[in-house]
């Protein structure tokens, strides 16, 4: 099995850059504190890149 991740938003996305919303949306994050599991891949760890101010990361 592939490790996990576990990504928390833990910022509002009120005031970021389009780009950044979509990128949370897409990471399937709509509230803060809200936290979802995905697999370690590099396209997922681009994503928490970009929106790192954002979010927090903890292995699952």
């Amino acid at each position: 099995m592939a490790k996990q991740i576990e990504i928390t938003l833990t910022r509002s996305i009120i005031g970021a850059k389009d780009v950044q919303k979509k990128t949370v949306e897409a990471l399937g994050l709509k509230k803060i504190h809200q936290s979802v599991v995905r697999e370690d891949t590099p396209a997922v760890r681009g994503m928490v890149n970009r929106v790192s101010h954002l979010v927090t990361v903890k292995e699952a």
